[in-house]
Order: structure tokens, then C-alpha cells, then sequence
């Protein structure tokens, strides 16, 4: 191909300017600065999709219909949830508040109140005065002295019947001539000579029968006393039991009057009534706790059966959740989502080298506080807390909430057994995270679907069109506004949108993650102000975007510098056969950019067909190894219809030591094969980008702007020469948002752009001689091109094989 021919191919595939970027002309836009435009309220941009999901996950009531919000950090996924839920929630009814109140019959099983929004304080400030007023009616009652008179009737009259008893003992011991003395050590019979003590010496003279006959009436006397104090003990018992009976009759009738009240309050709520009922009975059997006295007590006692306070601590009420001044349903977005930090929690308090708890020692967790509202979770952190994933789903589940220690088995907490009623849960839970947590939690959890089955997708890119645009510069004003930036002029909001584009990687679209619009709009701002101008500007978005890249371009500034002192080799000159330049892209946390790596290609007579030296050392992905499986159909296909290749061939990336994967450097590992196999050079200062399949046909790849500035950098540093440019799939067009340094030299012919659809067009390009892809009618490609050479050096592969047969 001559010079003349090779131009026109040149021309024929060359990207015009005009195509290279697209830019916004502030003339669309009817004001100067943002500062002119009217101030509408905020709203989500370009999500329509998620929009509509999440009105239907929010609006929707039945079971299940809980939301996962998927999609990329910086899209706005957050911050609009938040504001959707907490708009809705302020339409939604407020919640029931719940109480915890001791179990009076089983004090390991605390039971749950619910009353109506606000009635909970009302509920325990109730409680704790009834608790004064009884104490200070049981304490009138005992004092009374009406009551101490008929608990003295009620001591007297057994008093009697004991003193009855005792004289008809002693009268009984009197007829058998014996005298009783109750003493500290117990009753003594004393037998009796003359009216008188019988003395030791007496009793001795006494005729064998006399003593047998004094034996016989003290066991007649014995048995009578044993007989007495029986009937004493009786009696005894039965003033116990009067007397509890009066005390509790006291104590009933004394609070009675405090608890009608409350039951006519309550008479709505069965569950408070049934609590009444249980506290009035458990007063009324405990009422000596209100008649104590705390400078008496005594601290043995004390510290076996606790302190008055503690011991009254059972008629407290523990207000679990109160929505006291809430208006709307709650919203809760946990940061923190542990077990007890959603779950909540039974804590305790050490008692005499142990631990105790009871039911005031309950609290609660984001899901008690958000029950009849909005609970919003972060997927990441909640499957990293052990237990939470777990136990949220057998929550929605089952539709209840309880509060339980799962560490128990493990003893990493002491355990009392307390086990509180659970709570019936009604909530909508909102979990936000990325696409691969939604796709992990979907293919591992056969429950997932069910409880989760309404997926908010957010995107990453919006249509370029006037709405958008506007809409883009109704943010910017807005977010210019909240964070007190400087006012935008219509020239800077056109060169953030341009910006948005090429963040999208598309012309036609613009970025979602308008976390990297405000990121620009801070920094802007900030360049302007230190300008002292009145408004941001174009210059300032420049330079605001060129400082950012200075500070993230530290890693390419030193692959640059590699490339420029010959540490890497690369050309950007002259012709190599075998050998051609690719592009990849490298990237860190906060940056992107691109670098050409060498590839070269031998070819040579064998069967074992393309070596991938990078798969040989295990260097080399998946995608990588198809896109080289790729080549050998493509060249199966084409040269060897009616023979086998007699190929082997070696190919590889110089001076890469990490792993490689991809397909994106296919189209160029093809171009590089061609070139030693037809022995046609290649020129070095034109680097190539693009998938390849087995038809020839060129297909896109991404970081198409990232690959061509870098190569455009590495041309310069070098020199450039006016034939140095980059080869791009023809539907990479589209994605095109080249910088100015680059389309400035491009406009000056200093570097270029080819868009090619074929690898026949590529390697015209890349060697300046004829494809001749076409077999034409004589089923033979043209002479003199290359896929003629290819074709005749794998004949000759072949007749040298078929000859080392022979």
C-alpha cells in the first residue's frame, strides 16, 4: 500500500474532533449563576426506576414486603431513603408504647403492656404514685388505733384460752398432789409432800410403791402437759393465722379505694386490669414491706432479702418504649447493627459475688424502637455481626420480637433465665448494600426472597437530555446553598455536566454518584473563594479537577517516569515485527489511568498451537485465557478450511509480574500474531484497545478515555511525531470525553483517534499494507496482502511438517 492509499485509510477511520467529546453550551441555560435560579425542592435525579420501587416497597403493607436498596456508594441511595421513609412515616400512625412489668407468679417471665402513643409515662408515673399513696395508706391503717385495738382483742382472746388451758393443767397436776413451774428451760413437774416441794432425800424414803405410785402420776402429768402444749401450740397457730388474715383484710380494705380508680381508666385495656388484679393481691401479701422502716433494718437481713427499695422494685414499671411527643410512625437507621444493638438487651447488677437481674433490666433495640415504623440497616455491617442476620429474619418470620441472650451457650455472659413476653413486631425493614451482598444473600438464603421481595435498584447513569441537565443545575444550586459554597456560573454548571459524562463513560449519559459532582463542587468553590471571585467558574472546575488528579496520580506519575528513563521498555516510534503496544488500565482507591504494555508474539512450526505464557505461570484470569482461545478460532476459521495449523506460538505481556485478566487486549494480541506470522511490521507508536471474537470482529472495552490519555502522555514524553495515535472499537465512540490537552492535539495532528469494526481495518492501520480479507471468487486472498502472507506462511508450516513425516 502506498503512501497516498495509506493515508486514505488513515482518514477513513479517523475519529473527527467533533466527536471526541461532548459539551454542554451554557447558552441553554436562561440564568447566570445558580444564585438566579428558583428554588425548588430536592429530588432524586435520573432514578426513576428506584423511585417507583421504593413507593411500592414503602405503600405496600402485606408481609414481606420488605426493601433492599441496591446499587453503588455515592448514587444518592442513603440520603434518599432517608428521605423517603421519613416522609411517609410522617403520615403513618404513631405507634403503641410498651411496658414491661413484673411477673407477680413468675418473676423469670416479666409481662409486656402496650397502651397507646404517650399513655406509657402516664402508665408508670400512675404506678409510682400508687406505690406512695399505698404505703402511705397501709402505714395509716397499722397506726390506727382502732386497728391495734382489735388485733389486741384478737391476742387476748387466744391469750385467754391459753391461760384457760394452763389452769386446767395445773388444776389436773394438783389432784395428782404434783406443782407446775413454766420457766425459760421448758415446764417442770414437781411432786409435792404436804402441801410443799418434795426434797430429794424425802422422795427417797419413800416405800418402793410410794415411788411407783409417784412415777404413774408424773407420766399422767406428762402426758397432760404434752396435751397442753399442743392445744397452745394450736392456739398459737391459729392467731397466726387470724391475725394474717386481719392484717391482709386491713391492708385490702386500706388500698382498695387507690385501685378503682385505675380499673376504670384501664377498663379498655385487659391486660392492665389483669396487672392490677395481680399487684393488689401480691400488696396485700407482702404489706409488712410498707411498714418497714429503712434506719431499722437490719443489714443482715438486708442484705439476704434486699432493701426496702429493692424489695418494692417489683412494683415498678418499665417503660420499654415510649413515642411521648412523636408524631408519625419511627424511623431507626442502626450504624451499629450488633445483636443486643438491635435485639436488645437484659442487663445485671452484681449482688453478694453474683449477678442478678429482673424485668426493669430490659432494654430495647433499634427493632423495638422502630416496631410500627421504618428500620434501616446497612448490609455489610449488619452480616458482619454474628447472630444478626439470623435472628432479624426468624424476627420477620415469626412476627414477634424477643429479647434473649445468644451468647449463653458459650458462657460469655451470665445467664438468669429471665426470658421476657415477646413483643409482636410490625415493621418495614429497609437494608441498603451493593449489588454482590444482593446476589450472595439471594443465591446462599432460600428465605431471602421471601421476606425481602422487593428490590430498589439504583443506577449509575441518567440520560443526558434537557430535563436532566436542568435538573443537574437545580442540585448544584441547591447543594451550593446547604454547604454555604459560592454561587455556580451557567458556564461552570455546563462544564460539570460535561465532567458527569465523562464519569458515566458515556456521552449521552450522565453520573448518578453525585458523590463525585459534590466532591468537585466543594473544591471548585473553594478555588474560586481563594481567588476572591464573586462565582465559581470554568477555570475554577478546571482547576479543581486538576488538582485532583495531581494528588491521585502519584503510582502513573512513576510508571511514566519508568517508561521515559528505559526501566519499562516501550516504543512510540519506529516499526517492530511481532510486536505492538496495548493499553489496560490501573487503578487505586481514588484513581484510574491508563498504561500501554509491550506484547509480543513469536510464531514457528509445531502443533501446540497460541502458548500463553502468562496462563503457564499461572498469571493469567479466566477471561484472559478465553480471549486467547478466541484467536485460535478466528485463525482456525479463516486460514485452515481445508488443513490443520501447524502452529505453535507464543505470546505474552513484557514486564507485567501481577495477574492479568480480561479480554480487552484480545483484538491486540490477534493484531501482534498477524504481524509474525505475515513477518509485516508494526508501527509502534499506535496502541490498540478491543475485544475481538471469533468472526474478526472488533467489540468494546471500557476505560477507553483512561487508555488514550495515558498512551497520549507516555507519546509525549517521548516526543511526539505527528503518526502516534490509538486504535478504539468503532462502539467506544460513544464513550469518548477525551481532555483538552489531548483533543488540542488532535486538532493540531499531533496525535490521533481510529475507530476500527474489524481486525482487517486494525492491521491496515497498524502496518500501512492491505488486509485483503476478501478471498474473492478464486477462493484466494489477494497477493501481496496480509492475510495472503499468513495464509502462505502456514503452507510452508505445513509442507515442512508433511516433510518431517516423510
Amino acid at each position: 500500500m502506498n503512501e497516498e492509499a495509506y493515508q486514505t485509510v488513515l482518514s477513513a477511520h479517523q475519529v473527527p474532533v467533533s466527536q471526541l467529546r461532548t459539551e454542554c453550551s451554557p447558552a441553554q441555560f436562561s440564568f447566570e449563576t445558580t444564585a438566579e435560579l428558583e428554588s425548588v425542592p430536592n429530588e432524586m435525579i435520573g432514578q426513576q426506576r428506584a423511585e417507583q420501587a421504593m413507593d411500592f416497597g414503602l405503600s405496600v403493607e402485606q408481609t414481606g414486603y420488605n426493601l433492599f436498596v441496591v446499587g453503588p456508594a455515592g448514587t444518592g441511595r442513603m440520603t434518599y431513603t432517608q428521605h423517603s421513609v421519613n416522609k411517609l412515616a410522617k403520615t403513618r400512625q404513631v405507634p403503641d408504647d410498651w411496658c414491661y412489668v413484673n411477673n407477680f407468679e413468675n418473676p423469670d417471665r416479666p409481662l409486656v403492656i402496650a397502651l397507646p402513643a404517650g399513655n406509657g409515662l402516664k402508665f408508670q408515673h400512675k404506678m409510682e404514685n400508687l406505690l406512695m399513696e399505698i404505703e402511705r395508706e397501709i402505714r395509716a391503717a397499722f397506726s390506727n388505733e382502732e386497728t391495734e385495738k382489735k388485733k389486741r382483742s384478737i391476742v387476748e382472746q387466744s391469750q385467754n384460752q391459753v391461760e384457760a388451758l394452763w389452769k386446767e393443767t395445773e388444776s389436773f397436776a394438783s389432784d395428782l398432789n404434783f406443782k407446775l413451774e413454766r420457766t425459760s428451760a421448758g415446764i417442770q413437774s414437781i411432786p409435792l409432800f404436804f402441801d410443799r416441794p418434795m426434797e430429794k432425800q424425802e422422795y427417797e424414803q419413800l416405800s418402793a410403791a410410794n415411788k411407783e405410785k409417784v412415777k404413774e402420776r408424773e407420766k399422767q402429768l406428762g402426758e397432760k402437759i404434752n396435751d397442753t402444749v399442743y392445744q397452745i401450740h394450736k392456739i398459737e397457730e391459729e392467731l397466726r393465722k387470724n391475725l394474717e388474715q386481719f392484717n391482709k383484710q386491713t391492708a385490702a380494705f386500706a388500698i382498695e379505694g387507690l385501685f378503682q380508680p385505675l380499673r376504670e381508666a384501664y377498663q379498655a385495656y385487659p391486660k392492665v386490669l389483669d396487672y392490677l388484679e395481680a399487684y393488689h393481691h401480691d400488696v396485700v401479701g407482702h404489706f409488712s414491706i410498707f411498714l418497714k422502716d429503712r434506719e431499722e433494718e437490719n443489714a443482715v437481713v438486708r442484705a439476704l432479702t434486699g432493701s426496702k427499695e429493692q424489695q418494692l422494685h417489683r412494683y415498678a414499671v418499665n417503660l420499654f418504649v415510649s413515642h411521648k411527643n412523636r408524631t408519625g410512625a419511627p424511623v431507626i437507621y442502626e450504624t451499629n447493627p450488633t445483636y443486643q444493638n438491635l435485639f436488645g438487651k437484659v442487663e445485671y447488677r452484681g449482688a453478694l459475688g453474683s449477678w442478678t437481674t429482673d424485668f426493669t433490666f430490659v432494654k430495647p433495640g433499634a427493632i423495638h424502637l422502630a416496631n410500627g415504623g421504618y428500620l434501616i440497616l446497612q448490609a455489610a455491617e449488619l452480616l458482619q455481626q454474628p447472630f444478626a442476620w439470623t435472628l432479624l429474619k426468624r424476627a420477620l418470620q415469626t412476627g414477634k420480637i424477643q429479647v434473649e441472650n445468644p451468647f449463653e451457650e458459650r458462657g460469655a455472659f451470665p445467664t438468669s433465665g429471665l426470658k421476657p413476653e415477646p413483643i409482636p413486631l410490625q415493621i418495614k425493614v429497609i437494608i441498603i448494600g451493593s449489588y454482590y451482598l444482593y446476589d450472595l444473600l439471594s443465591g446462599a438464603d432460600e428465605d431471602f426472597h421471601k421476606l425481602f421481595k422487593v428490590k430498589v435498584e439504583f443506577d449509575t447513569a441518567m440520560k443526558r437530555d434537557h430535563g436532566n441537565r436542568m435538573k443537574m443545575a437545580h442540585f448544584i444550586k441547591n447543594y451550593a446553598e446547604r454547604k454555604h459554597l459560592l454561587p455556580f456560573h451557567r458556564r461552570a454548571v455546563a462544564k460539570v455536566i460535561d465532567h458527569s459524562s465523562r464519569l458515566a463513560d458515556e456521552q449521552g449519559k450522565l453520573t448518578t454518584r453525585f458523590q463525585d459532582i459534590t466532591k468537585l463542587l466543594v473544591e471548585s468553590s473553594y478555588w474560586a473563594k481563594k481567588e476572591e471571585a464573586a462565582f465559581v467558574d470554568t477555570a475554577h472546575i478546571k482547576k479543581a479537577l486538576a488538582e485532583q488528579s495531581h494528588r491521585a496520580n502519584h503510582i502513573s506519575e512513576q510508571y511514566r517516569e519508568m517508561i521515559t528513563n528505559g526501566t519499562i521498555m516501550i516504543e512510540t516510534d519506529g516499526t517492530r515485527i511481532g510486536q505492538i503496544n496495548g493499553l489496560a488500565v490501573m487503578g487505586t482507591r481514588d484513581a484510574t489511568f491508563g498504561i500501554p504494555t509491550k506484547i509480543t508474539a513469536q510464531t514457528f512450526v509445531g502443533k501446540s498451537g497460541i502458548m500463553n505464557i502468562e496462563r503457564e505461570t499461572s498469571l493469567s484470569g479466566q477471561i484472559h485465557n478465553k480471549g486467547l482461545m478466541i484467536l485460535t478460532g478466528f485463525l482456525s476459521g479463516v486460514f485452515a478450511k481445508n488443513d490443520p495449523i501447524p502452529l505453535s506460538a507464543s505470546i505474552t505481556f513484557e514486564q507485567t509480574y501481577s495477574r492479568i485478566d480480561g479480554d480487552s487486549a484480545s483484538s491486540t494480541e490477534l493484531y501482534v500474531l498477524l504481524s509474525s506470522l505475515a513477518e509485516v511490521p508494526i508501527h509502534q507508536g499506535i496502541a490498540v484497545t478491543g475485544s475481538v471474537n471469533q468472526w474478526g470482529e472488533i467489540q468494546p472495552i471500557g476505560g477507553v478515555n483512561e487508555k488514550i490519555e495515558g498512551f497520549y502522555a507516555i507519546c509525549k514524553e517521548q516526543g511526539l511525531t505527528g503518526r502516534q495515535g490509538v486504535i478504539i472499537p468503532q462502539q467506544n465512540m460513544s464513550n469518548l470525553m477525551l481532555n483538552d490537552e489531548v483533543i488540542a492535539a488532535v486538532k493540531a495532528g499531533r496525535f490521533h483517534i481510529w475507530a476500527v469494526r474489524h481486525i482487517s481495518e486494525g492491521i491496515e492501520i497498524l502496518t500501512g499494507e492491505s488486509a485483503g480479507a476478501d478471498r474473492g471468487e478464486e477462493n484466494h486472498f489477494p497477493d501481496g496482502t496480509i492475510f495472503a502472507k499468513v495464509e502462505e506462511r502456514f503452507k510452508k508450516m505445513y509442507e515442512s511438517v508433511k516433510q518431517a513425516k516423510q
